[in-house]
Protein backbone atom coordinates (compact mmCIF):
# COMPACT_ATOMS: atom_id res chain seq x y z
CA UNK A 1 0.00 0.00 0.00
CA UNK A 2 2.69 2.20 0.54
CA UNK A 3 4.26 1.58 -3.11
CA UNK A 4 0.59 2.59 -4.20
CA UNK A 5 0.84 5.73 -1.65
CA UNK A 6 4.00 6.82 -3.10
CA UNK A 7 2.95 6.68 -6.90
CA UNK A 8 -0.47 7.21 -7.29
CA UNK A 9 -1.29 8.91 -4.22
CA UNK A 10 -3.50 5.94 -3.42
CA UNK A 11 -4.92 6.59 0.36
CA UNK A 12 -6.07 2.89 2.12
CA UNK A 13 -7.69 5.38 4.67
CA UNK A 14 -9.94 6.95 2.38
CA UNK A 15 -9.90 4.75 -0.75
CA UNK A 16 -10.54 1.28 -1.94
CA UNK A 17 -8.62 -0.47 -4.28
CA UNK A 18 -11.00 -2.40 -5.94
CA UNK A 19 -12.90 1.17 -6.48
CA UNK A 20 -9.83 2.33 -8.22
CA UNK A 21 -9.49 -0.60 -10.65
CA UNK A 22 -13.54 -1.08 -11.44
CA UNK A 23 -13.28 2.81 -12.03
CA UNK A 24 -10.37 2.88 -14.37
CA UNK A 25 -12.43 0.29 -16.46
CA UNK A 26 -15.99 1.93 -16.27
CA UNK A 27 -14.08 5.27 -17.55
CA UNK A 28 -12.49 3.55 -20.44
CA UNK A 29 -15.55 1.53 -21.02
CA UNK A 30 -17.66 4.92 -21.36
CA UNK A 31 -14.77 6.77 -23.76
CA UNK A 32 -14.06 3.24 -25.60
CA UNK A 33 -15.86 4.94 -28.63
CA UNK A 34 -13.26 7.31 -29.06
CA UNK A 35 -11.47 4.20 -30.64
CA UNK A 36 -13.48 4.37 -33.53
CA UNK A 37 -14.64 7.21 -34.02
CA UNK A 38 -11.47 9.41 -34.23
CA UNK A 39 -10.07 7.30 -36.96
CA UNK A 40 -13.59 7.95 -38.83
CA UNK A 41 -13.41 11.74 -38.53
CA UNK A 42 -9.62 12.39 -38.96
CA UNK A 43 -9.99 9.58 -42.23
CA UNK A 44 -12.38 12.20 -43.47
CA UNK A 45 -9.59 14.52 -43.56
CA UNK A 46 -7.84 11.95 -45.73
CA UNK A 47 -5.67 10.20 -42.92
CA UNK A 48 -5.04 6.97 -42.75
CA UNK A 49 -7.26 5.30 -40.52
CA UNK A 50 -5.47 2.61 -39.53
CA UNK A 51 -2.79 4.75 -38.60
CA UNK A 52 -5.06 7.27 -36.33
CA UNK A 53 -6.25 4.56 -34.65
CA UNK A 54 -2.61 3.39 -32.83
CA UNK A 55 -1.86 6.79 -32.85
CA UNK A 56 -5.19 7.89 -30.62
CA UNK A 57 -4.54 4.51 -28.59
CA UNK A 58 -0.82 5.68 -27.59
CA UNK A 59 -1.34 9.30 -27.04
CA UNK A 60 -4.19 8.12 -24.49
CA UNK A 61 -1.78 5.95 -22.75
CA UNK A 62 0.81 7.87 -23.01
CA UNK A 63 -1.16 11.44 -21.34
CA UNK A 64 -3.17 9.05 -19.23
CA UNK A 65 -0.23 7.67 -17.78
CA UNK A 66 1.60 11.16 -16.88
CA UNK A 67 -2.30 11.69 -15.25
CA UNK A 68 -1.80 8.78 -13.09
CA UNK A 69 1.77 9.18 -12.20
CA UNK A 70 2.82 12.84 -12.16
CA UNK A 71 -0.75 14.82 -11.23
CA UNK A 72 -1.98 11.00 -9.46
CA UNK A 73 -5.49 12.05 -10.12
CA UNK A 74 -8.03 9.98 -11.80
CA UNK A 75 -8.74 11.38 -14.44
CA UNK A 76 -8.51 9.98 -18.42
CA UNK A 77 -6.86 11.71 -21.37
CA UNK A 78 -7.73 10.77 -25.30
CA UNK A 79 -8.08 13.10 -28.52
CA UNK A 80 -11.16 14.93 -27.79
CA UNK A 81 -14.56 15.19 -29.61
CA UNK A 82 -15.38 18.48 -31.30
CA UNK A 83 -11.56 19.29 -31.10
CA UNK A 84 -11.21 16.61 -33.99
CA UNK A 85 -14.07 17.92 -35.78
CA UNK A 86 -12.76 21.24 -36.36
CA UNK A 87 -9.61 19.43 -36.99
CA UNK A 88 -11.22 17.66 -39.79
CA UNK A 89 -14.17 19.44 -40.86
CA UNK A 90 -12.99 23.03 -40.31
CA UNK A 91 -9.35 23.51 -41.49
CA UNK A 92 -9.06 20.71 -43.58
CA UNK A 93 -12.61 20.02 -45.45
CA UNK A 94 -13.50 23.73 -45.38
CA UNK A 95 -10.67 26.33 -45.09
CA UNK A 96 -8.60 23.66 -47.80
CA UNK A 97 -5.57 23.23 -45.86
CA UNK A 98 -3.33 19.66 -45.68
CA UNK A 99 -4.23 17.85 -42.21
CA UNK A 100 -0.13 17.89 -42.25
CA UNK A 101 -1.51 21.59 -41.36
CA UNK A 102 -3.45 20.78 -38.99
CA UNK A 103 -1.47 18.85 -36.97
CA UNK A 104 1.34 21.63 -37.10
CA UNK A 105 -1.58 23.57 -35.49
CA UNK A 106 -2.08 21.29 -32.91
CA UNK A 107 1.43 21.08 -32.01
CA UNK A 108 2.04 24.04 -31.28
CA UNK A 109 -1.00 24.69 -29.42
CA UNK A 110 0.73 21.86 -27.19
CA UNK A 111 4.03 23.74 -27.00
CA UNK A 112 2.24 26.64 -25.79
CA UNK A 113 0.03 24.80 -23.10
CA UNK A 114 3.17 23.78 -22.09
CA UNK A 115 4.64 27.22 -21.73
CA UNK A 116 1.13 28.72 -20.20
CA UNK A 117 1.44 25.93 -17.53
CA UNK A 118 4.76 25.92 -16.94
CA UNK A 119 3.89 29.95 -15.89
CA UNK A 120 0.80 28.98 -13.59
CA UNK A 121 -1.17 31.26 -16.02
CA UNK A 122 -3.81 28.48 -16.52
CA UNK A 123 -4.13 28.21 -12.73
CA UNK A 124 -4.36 31.76 -12.61
CA UNK A 125 -7.21 31.74 -15.23
CA UNK A 126 -9.15 29.27 -13.05
CA UNK A 127 -8.43 31.33 -9.68
CA UNK A 128 -10.33 34.49 -11.78
CA UNK A 129 -13.53 32.98 -11.97
CA UNK A 130 -16.19 33.14 -9.47
CA UNK A 131 -16.44 30.73 -7.23
CA UNK A 132 -20.35 30.32 -7.55
CA UNK A 133 -19.76 29.99 -11.17
CA UNK A 134 -16.84 27.33 -10.94
CA UNK A 135 -19.73 25.38 -8.98
CA UNK A 136 -22.32 25.94 -11.52
CA UNK A 137 -19.89 23.65 -13.95
CA UNK A 138 -20.07 20.55 -12.55
CA UNK A 139 -24.51 20.25 -12.89
CA UNK A 140 -24.06 21.75 -16.57
CA UNK A 141 -21.04 18.84 -17.35
CA UNK A 142 -24.02 16.40 -15.90
CA UNK A 143 -26.54 17.73 -17.97
CA UNK A 144 -23.80 17.99 -21.02
CA UNK A 145 -22.78 13.95 -20.48
CA UNK A 146 -26.61 12.62 -20.08
CA UNK A 147 -27.45 14.45 -23.48
CA UNK A 148 -23.93 13.02 -25.16
CA UNK A 149 -25.45 9.16 -23.68
CA UNK A 150 -28.91 9.75 -24.82
CA UNK A 151 -28.00 11.15 -28.58
CA UNK A 152 -25.44 7.71 -28.54
CA UNK A 153 -28.58 5.50 -27.74
CA UNK A 154 -30.71 7.00 -30.20
CA UNK A 155 -33.10 8.07 -27.20
CA UNK A 156 -32.51 11.87 -28.28
CA UNK A 157 -32.43 11.97 -31.90
CA UNK A 158 -32.58 15.10 -34.57
CA UNK A 159 -35.14 16.75 -35.71
CA UNK A 160 -35.76 19.43 -38.58
CA UNK A 161 -38.67 21.12 -36.79
CA UNK A 162 -37.64 21.38 -33.19
CA UNK A 163 -33.86 20.09 -33.46
CA UNK A 164 -34.16 17.50 -30.96
CA UNK A 165 -37.26 14.96 -30.39
CA UNK A 166 -37.44 10.97 -28.91
CA UNK A 167 -35.53 8.27 -30.86
CA UNK A 168 -37.98 5.51 -32.10
CA UNK A 169 -38.63 3.40 -29.34
CA UNK A 170 -39.63 0.37 -31.54
CA UNK A 171 -36.39 -0.13 -32.60
CA UNK A 172 -34.38 -2.83 -30.66
CA UNK A 173 -31.08 -0.50 -30.15
CA UNK A 174 -33.45 2.45 -28.48
CA UNK A 175 -34.87 -0.11 -26.28
CA UNK A 176 -31.59 -2.25 -25.43
CA UNK A 177 -30.32 1.59 -24.46
CA UNK A 178 -33.68 1.59 -21.97
CA UNK A 179 -32.94 -1.60 -20.87
CA UNK A 180 -29.70 -0.48 -19.63
CA UNK A 181 -30.54 2.60 -17.98
CA UNK A 182 -32.99 0.67 -16.50
CA UNK A 183 -31.24 -1.96 -15.16
CA UNK A 184 -27.91 0.45 -14.08
CA UNK A 185 -30.63 2.11 -12.35
CA UNK A 186 -32.01 -0.39 -10.14
CA UNK A 187 -28.20 -1.67 -9.31
CA UNK A 188 -27.47 1.86 -7.86
CA UNK A 189 -30.81 2.26 -5.58
CA UNK A 190 -29.38 -0.89 -4.10
CA UNK A 191 -25.83 -0.09 -3.63
CA UNK A 192 -24.27 -2.71 -5.92
CA UNK A 193 -20.59 -2.36 -6.29
CA UNK A 194 -19.56 -1.23 -9.34
CA UNK A 195 -23.32 -0.71 -10.71
CA UNK A 196 -22.42 1.51 -13.89
CA UNK A 197 -19.63 -1.23 -14.91
CA UNK A 198 -22.08 -4.24 -14.30
CA UNK A 199 -24.61 -2.52 -16.44
CA UNK A 200 -22.45 -2.07 -19.67
CA UNK A 201 -21.31 -5.85 -19.61
CA UNK A 202 -24.81 -6.82 -19.35
CA UNK A 203 -26.03 -4.35 -22.12
CA UNK A 204 -23.39 -5.30 -24.27
CA UNK A 205 -24.29 -9.29 -23.86
CA UNK A 206 -27.94 -8.60 -24.51
CA UNK A 207 -27.59 -6.86 -27.68
CA UNK A 208 -25.81 -9.81 -29.10
CA UNK A 209 -29.55 -11.69 -29.69
CA UNK A 210 -30.81 -8.17 -30.47
CA UNK A 211 -28.13 -7.53 -33.40
CA UNK A 212 -27.03 -4.42 -31.98
CA UNK A 213 -23.54 -6.06 -30.53
CA UNK A 214 -21.46 -7.46 -32.80
CA UNK A 215 -18.52 -8.94 -32.87
CA UNK A 216 -16.51 -11.33 -35.64
CA UNK A 217 -13.11 -11.21 -33.62
CA UNK A 218 -11.27 -10.93 -31.17
CA UNK A 219 -7.65 -10.56 -31.86
CA UNK A 220 -5.89 -7.90 -33.99
CA UNK A 221 -2.26 -6.29 -34.57
CA UNK A 222 -1.65 -2.46 -34.31
CA UNK A 223 -2.04 -0.81 -37.65
CA UNK A 224 1.64 1.23 -37.97
CA UNK A 225 2.13 5.04 -37.52
CA UNK A 226 3.87 5.67 -40.08
CA UNK A 227 2.01 7.27 -42.59
CA UNK A 228 0.79 10.27 -39.09
CA UNK A 229 4.12 9.96 -37.49
CA UNK A 230 5.50 13.27 -37.33
CA UNK A 231 3.67 14.74 -40.42
CA UNK A 232 4.57 18.53 -40.03
CA UNK A 233 4.02 21.21 -42.41
CA UNK A 234 6.25 24.18 -41.51
CA UNK A 235 5.92 26.58 -44.86
CA UNK A 236 2.63 28.11 -43.06
CA UNK A 237 3.81 28.68 -39.30
CA UNK A 238 3.51 32.44 -39.75
CA UNK A 239 0.06 32.60 -41.71
CA UNK A 240 -2.99 34.19 -40.53
CA UNK A 241 -4.76 31.22 -41.26
CA UNK A 242 -2.69 28.97 -38.51
CA UNK A 243 -2.50 31.79 -35.93
CA UNK A 244 -6.38 31.32 -36.01
CA UNK A 245 -5.79 27.68 -36.07
CA UNK A 246 -4.21 27.26 -33.15
CA UNK A 247 -6.38 29.87 -31.16
CA UNK A 248 -9.29 28.84 -31.51
CA UNK A 249 -7.49 25.08 -30.49
CA UNK A 250 -6.59 26.83 -27.29
CA UNK A 251 -9.50 28.25 -26.71
CA UNK A 252 -11.51 25.34 -27.02
CA UNK A 253 -9.15 22.91 -25.51
CA UNK A 254 -8.54 25.25 -22.18
CA UNK A 255 -11.62 25.77 -21.46
CA UNK A 256 -12.66 22.51 -21.96
CA UNK A 257 -10.02 20.96 -19.66
CA UNK A 258 -10.60 23.46 -17.14
CA UNK A 259 -14.84 22.88 -16.88
CA UNK A 260 -13.97 18.99 -16.66
CA UNK A 261 -11.59 18.86 -13.87
CA UNK A 262 -13.68 21.00 -11.98
CA UNK A 263 -16.59 19.60 -12.82
CA UNK A 264 -15.36 16.23 -11.53
CA UNK A 265 -12.99 17.44 -8.82
CA UNK A 266 -16.49 18.69 -7.40
CA UNK A 267 -18.36 15.37 -7.41
CA UNK A 268 -15.39 13.58 -6.61
CA UNK A 269 -15.41 16.12 -3.22
CA UNK A 270 -11.50 17.13 -4.62
CA UNK A 271 -12.53 20.03 -3.91
CA UNK A 272 -12.40 22.79 -0.53
CA UNK A 273 -14.63 25.50 0.44
CA UNK A 274 -12.73 28.00 -1.66
CA UNK A 275 -12.67 25.75 -4.95
CA UNK A 276 -8.92 24.62 -4.97
CA UNK A 277 -8.57 21.64 -6.75
CA UNK A 278 -5.53 19.60 -5.57
CA UNK A 279 -2.61 19.61 -8.19
CA UNK A 280 -4.50 21.15 -10.76
CA UNK A 281 -1.56 22.60 -12.33
CA UNK A 282 -0.23 18.91 -12.80
CA UNK A 283 -3.27 17.81 -14.32
CA UNK A 284 -3.01 20.74 -16.63
CA UNK A 285 0.67 19.77 -17.43
CA UNK A 286 -0.97 16.18 -18.59
CA UNK A 287 -3.03 17.75 -20.66
CA UNK A 288 -0.22 20.01 -22.37
CA UNK A 289 2.13 16.65 -22.91
CA UNK A 290 -0.72 14.53 -24.00
CA UNK A 291 -1.35 17.50 -26.95
CA UNK A 292 1.88 17.59 -27.94
CA UNK A 293 2.48 14.04 -28.01
CA UNK A 294 0.11 13.39 -29.88
CA UNK A 295 0.37 15.77 -32.28
CA UNK A 296 3.82 14.06 -32.79
CA UNK A 297 2.25 10.42 -33.17
CA UNK A 298 -0.62 12.07 -35.25
CA UNK A 299 -3.70 13.16 -34.13
CA UNK A 300 -5.65 15.58 -32.78
CA UNK A 301 -5.56 17.57 -29.63
CA UNK A 302 -5.96 15.58 -26.51
CA UNK A 303 -7.64 16.51 -23.81
CA UNK A 304 -9.34 15.01 -20.12
CA UNK A 305 -12.35 13.38 -20.36
CA UNK A 306 -15.70 14.76 -18.89
CA UNK A 307 -16.35 10.41 -19.19
CA UNK A 308 -13.83 10.22 -16.25
CA UNK A 309 -16.68 11.68 -14.58
CA UNK A 310 -17.78 7.86 -14.35
CA UNK A 311 -14.91 6.30 -12.56
CA UNK A 312 -15.52 8.98 -10.25
CA UNK A 313 -18.62 8.13 -9.40
CA UNK A 314 -17.63 4.08 -8.79
CA UNK A 315 -14.81 5.35 -6.26
CA UNK A 316 -11.82 6.09 -8.55
CA UNK A 317 -10.09 9.10 -6.49
CA UNK A 318 -6.14 8.59 -7.05
CA UNK A 319 -3.53 8.15 -9.82
CA UNK A 320 -4.68 4.25 -9.51
CA UNK A 321 -7.82 4.96 -11.75
CA UNK A 322 -5.84 6.43 -14.52
CA UNK A 323 -3.56 4.04 -14.44
CA UNK A 324 -6.16 1.49 -15.07
CA UNK A 325 -7.65 3.30 -18.08
CA UNK A 326 -4.03 3.55 -19.64
CA UNK A 327 -3.64 -0.53 -19.43
CA UNK A 328 -6.99 -0.69 -20.71
CA UNK A 329 -6.24 1.77 -23.84
CA UNK A 330 -2.69 -0.40 -24.15
CA UNK A 331 -4.64 -3.80 -24.34
CA UNK A 332 -7.35 -2.03 -26.79
CA UNK A 333 -4.60 -1.89 -29.33
CA UNK A 334 -4.02 -5.57 -29.39
CA UNK A 335 -7.88 -6.26 -28.74
CA UNK A 336 -9.91 -3.64 -30.56
CA UNK A 337 -12.37 -5.77 -32.58
CA UNK A 338 -13.63 -6.67 -29.10
CA UNK A 339 -13.32 -3.74 -26.92
CA UNK A 340 -14.85 -1.86 -29.92
CA UNK A 341 -18.20 -4.19 -30.16
CA UNK A 342 -19.35 -2.60 -26.60
CA UNK A 343 -22.18 -0.27 -28.30
CA UNK A 344 -23.25 2.99 -27.72
CA UNK A 345 -26.56 2.02 -26.12
CA UNK A 346 -24.24 0.13 -23.83
CA UNK A 347 -22.49 2.95 -22.47
CA UNK A 348 -25.25 5.65 -21.84
CA UNK A 349 -26.74 4.09 -19.29
CA UNK A 350 -23.58 4.87 -17.65
CA UNK A 351 -23.21 8.73 -18.99
CA UNK A 352 -26.81 9.47 -18.20
CA UNK A 353 -26.75 8.35 -14.60
CA UNK A 354 -23.41 9.87 -14.26
CA UNK A 355 -25.42 12.88 -15.29
CA UNK A 356 -27.80 12.62 -12.15
CA UNK A 357 -25.11 12.74 -9.93
CA UNK A 358 -23.27 15.10 -11.28
CA UNK A 359 -26.82 17.63 -10.08
CA UNK A 360 -25.13 17.62 -6.49
CA UNK A 361 -23.58 20.60 -6.68
CA UNK A 362 -26.90 22.57 -8.43
CA UNK A 363 -27.36 23.35 -4.50
CA UNK A 364 -24.69 25.68 -4.01
CA UNK A 365 -26.07 27.61 -6.79
CA UNK A 366 -27.89 30.61 -5.30
CA UNK A 367 -30.92 30.85 -7.73
CA UNK A 368 -32.79 33.35 -5.55
CA UNK A 369 -30.18 36.17 -6.19
CA UNK A 370 -30.46 36.85 -10.25
CA UNK A 371 -27.41 39.02 -10.16
CA UNK A 372 -25.02 35.36 -9.93
CA UNK A 373 -28.11 32.92 -10.95
CA UNK A 374 -28.55 33.96 -14.21
CA UNK A 375 -24.90 33.66 -15.34
CA UNK A 376 -24.85 30.29 -13.36
CA UNK A 377 -27.81 28.90 -14.95
CA UNK A 378 -26.61 30.34 -18.87
CA UNK A 379 -23.46 28.29 -17.79
CA UNK A 380 -25.32 25.07 -17.20
CA UNK A 381 -27.89 25.67 -19.98
CA UNK A 382 -25.42 26.26 -22.67
CA UNK A 383 -23.06 22.89 -22.34
CA UNK A 384 -26.08 20.51 -23.55
CA UNK A 385 -27.21 23.18 -25.81
CA UNK A 386 -24.42 24.39 -27.70
CA UNK A 387 -22.70 20.94 -27.36
CA UNK A 388 -19.65 22.30 -26.14
CA UNK A 389 -18.29 22.94 -22.28
CA UNK A 390 -16.05 25.64 -23.11
CA UNK A 391 -18.70 27.77 -24.77
CA UNK A 392 -20.67 27.38 -21.74
CA UNK A 393 -17.99 28.68 -19.63
CA UNK A 394 -17.42 31.54 -21.79
CA UNK A 395 -21.39 32.84 -21.92
CA UNK A 396 -21.40 32.58 -18.14
CA UNK A 397 -18.31 34.69 -17.43
CA UNK A 398 -19.58 37.27 -20.20
CA UNK A 399 -22.78 37.10 -19.10
CA UNK A 400 -21.45 37.22 -15.34
CA UNK A 401 -19.47 40.24 -15.99
CA UNK A 402 -22.05 42.22 -18.10
CA UNK A 403 -24.92 41.78 -15.71
CA UNK A 404 -22.56 42.94 -13.03
CA UNK A 405 -21.15 45.97 -14.58
CA UNK A 406 -24.76 46.79 -15.45
CA UNK A 407 -26.26 46.51 -12.26
CA UNK A 408 -23.87 48.94 -10.96
CA UNK A 409 -22.30 46.02 -8.87
CA UNK A 410 -18.85 46.15 -11.14
CA UNK A 411 -16.87 46.85 -7.72
CA UNK A 412 -17.35 42.71 -7.10
CA UNK A 413 -15.22 42.21 -10.57
CA UNK A 414 -11.61 41.63 -10.54
CA UNK A 415 -9.16 42.57 -13.29
CA UNK A 416 -8.86 38.95 -14.17
CA UNK A 417 -12.75 38.66 -14.28
CA UNK A 418 -13.22 41.81 -17.00
CA UNK A 419 -9.83 40.78 -19.18
CA UNK A 420 -10.92 37.38 -19.70
CA UNK A 421 -14.45 38.44 -20.54
CA UNK A 422 -12.76 41.16 -23.16
CA UNK A 423 -10.67 38.31 -24.78
CA UNK A 424 -13.80 35.27 -25.21
CA UNK A 425 -15.53 38.64 -26.88
CA UNK A 426 -12.95 38.99 -29.11
CA UNK A 427 -12.32 35.34 -29.83
CA UNK A 428 -16.36 35.48 -30.86
CA UNK A 429 -16.01 38.45 -33.06
CA UNK A 430 -13.15 37.46 -34.53
CA UNK A 431 -12.15 33.40 -34.59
Amino acid sequence: MEFLSKIFGFDPKTMVLKKEVMGGITTFLTMAYILAVNPSILGDAGMDTGAVFTATVVSAVVATLVMALYARLPFALAPGMGLNAFFAYTIVLTMGYTWQFALTAVFIEGIIFIILTLTSLRQKIVDCMPLLLRRSISPGIGLFIAFIGLKNAGIVTNSDATFVTLGNLHDPAVLLACFGILLSAVLLVRNVTGALLIGILATTIVGIPLGVTHCDSVVSAPPSMAPVFCQFEWGSILSIDMVVCVLTFLFIDMFDTIGTLIGVSNRAGMVDEEGNIPRLKDAFMADAIGTTVGAVLGTSTVTTYVESASGVNVGGRSGLTAFTVALCFALSLFLAPLFLAIPGQATAPALVLVGVMMMHDIRKVHFNEYISAIPCFICIAFMPLTYSISDGILMGLISWVLIHALSGKYKELNWGMVILAILFVLKYAFL
